[in-house]
């Protein structure tokens, strides 16, 4: 028997060897593609998220040049996604065109291998200023029903609702939805005049029903509602007088005892203030009663004050476990024009993009988490907008969109605005953390992230003339050239550094 093993066992081994050799080059080559550095860039001079490859990472040595220092060993806030937010404005524009420039213009904002990829939106409850599909609205109008047996949202569901246009979205990306409310039923304040717009308390719980009621609707129409805020822009005359501690008690004793009730899921969040600076202001109070801190699961802010970012550092400092999200900003020549801001909206011209971008690193590097412009689409005019004064939205209300669609002549314009934003949210992905950057110049503005799959992702505004820069990671060094009044992305593999 011992003299037939060796034949029999020989040709065996030879496969397992040859087995474990291709092994061995499929992983080398897996490891070669992953050392790839990538490049994709948008400039004045007329890239748009163009790909370049990048030069490789080599031995480190010392370089006449502005220096960026990446350190994946140290990291701050985890990333939740970018995105922009849903109303029936979009969709009206979006059904002027073509089925097939339609879906381009989806493709083109989800899509996360083509487009920007957008992973976290807003949805609004009811109407806004910009329920643009008809006269304002809410769920259920019939005076007294606390039960609830009125509640339709009938309207979300017709050709130019918000269920129909979210649902359009899914066609082409994944992306989890927060949804604010500007006003609930009229019947359920004091008054609708300033300092009266506040509920009754007497309808605390049908209010906690009146939410259920539209998470369980939109889950049964195939849309789930991941964040719940309650009110938009509260404790302030413009929208609701509801003050953020009784914001506080609402959810404590209404709403979370409901969605225990009723067996929902969706997270509750504090916030849609104004500015930044209030979540100092305001929030502490409430979150230092451990009976609601419990149940938020995030902060929101608007950014009209459109550059305290610091406020929310200072914050974090605070409530280190707490993510912010960054949930409304835009241009709107009514009241919201920065200081040599756009004289005229919307605004077309790509060197726009530079002043978003800007803002976009700026909360970022001060702990934001998630970050969410206004209106996504709007037509050539900025609108078309809702007039209900009572509620706090005006006539003569054009504003800025990431996608302007002209509804006369079909033409479709991705803004400045798109092309900055698509470099953060096509890019880093929802579970990314931020992670330490630090050297540059001042015409540089600059943060990196890891990706969940060890991607390592730098994206740099160069708000000047063209510049070369040398980035060191670990004992490795690539340069790169930024071009003039540009946003680069830069993309490599975490394994390289090992």
């Amino acid at each position: 028997m011992k003299k037939h093993f060796l034949p029999v066992v020989l040709p065996a081994i030879c496969v397992i060897l040859s087995a474990l050799i291709i092994l061995s080059c499929i992983a080398q080559c897996r490891r070669a593609i992953d050392s790839e550095v990538v490049v994709f860039s948008s400039s004045a001079d007329g890239d748009r998220l163009k790909r370049t490859k990048g030069n490789p990472f080599i031995t480190d040595r010392d370089l006449p040049l502005p220096v960026i220092t990446v350190d994946t060993a140290v990291r701050f806030q985890k990333i939740d996604g970018f995105g922009a937010s849903f109303n029936e404005a979009g969709m009206i524009c979006l059904n002027s065109l073509s089925r097939e420039s339609k879906d381009s213009v989806l493709r083109m904002l989800f899509d996360k291998e083509s487009g920007a990829g957008f992973s976290l939106m807003k949805s609004p409850i009811g109407a806004c200023d910009f329920a643009s599909a008809g006269p304002w609205y809410t769920y259920n109008e019939v005076s007294g029903d606390t039960a609830m047996n009125h509640f339709s949202i009938e309207r979300d569901l017709r050709p130019d609702g918000l269920v129909t246009f979210i649902k359009e979205a899914m066609k082409y990306g994944e992306f989890q939805i927060e949804s604010p409310m500007d006003f609930a039923p009229d019947w359920m304040y004091f008054g609708l005049k300033d300092g009266e717009k506040h509920i009754r308390p007497e309808y605390y719980s049908a209010l906690a029903k009146y939410y259920s009621k539209y998470i369980q609707a939109y889950a049964g129409n195939g849309v789930t509602i991941n964040y719940l805020n309650l009110f938009n822009e509260p404790d302030h005359p413009h929208y609701s007088n509801v003050t953020y501690q009784e914001i506080g008690h609402i959810i404590k004793d209404y709403v979370v005892p409901r969605f225990k009730a009723d067996g929902i899921s969706t997270r509750i969040q504090l916030g849609e203030t104004c500015v930044r600076g209030e979540a100092l202001e305001k929030f502490p109070a409430i979150l230092s009663d451990p009976e609601i801190r419990n149940h938020i699961h995030a902060v929101t802010v608007h950014g009209y004050d459109w550059k305290d970012f610091a406020k929310l550092t200072e914050f974090h400092n605070k409530f280190p476990d707490i993510p912010v999200w960054m949930t409304e900003i835009c241009y709107a020549t009514m009241c919201c024009i920065p200081e040599n801001g756009p004289a005229k909206v919307p605004v077309y011209e790509f060197s726009d993009g530079e002043f978003w971008g800007n803002m976009i690193m700026n909360d970022l590097k001060n702990y934001v988490s998630g970050w969410i412009y206004w209106n996504m689409i709007l037509d050539q005019n900025g609108g078309p907008w809702l007039v209900s004064p009572e509620h706090g939205d005006p006539d003569n209300n054009p504003q800025h969109s990431v996608v302007i669609i002209n509804r006369a002549a079909g033409k479709v314009t991705y803004t400045g605005l798109y092309y900055y934003l698509a470099h953060f949210s096509r890019f880093i992905r929802p579970g990314a953390y931020r992670i330490n950057s630090s050297g540059g110049i001042d015409k540089l503005n600059f943060a990196a992230f890891r990706n969940t799959d060890g991607t390592i992702v730098l994206n740099v505004i160069n708000n000047s003339d063209e510049i070369k820069c040398k980035i060191k990671w670990y004992n490795k060094m690539t340069t790169q050239k930024f071009k003039a009044h540009s946003i680069t992305t830069i993309i490599w593999n975490q394994e390289d550094g090992l």
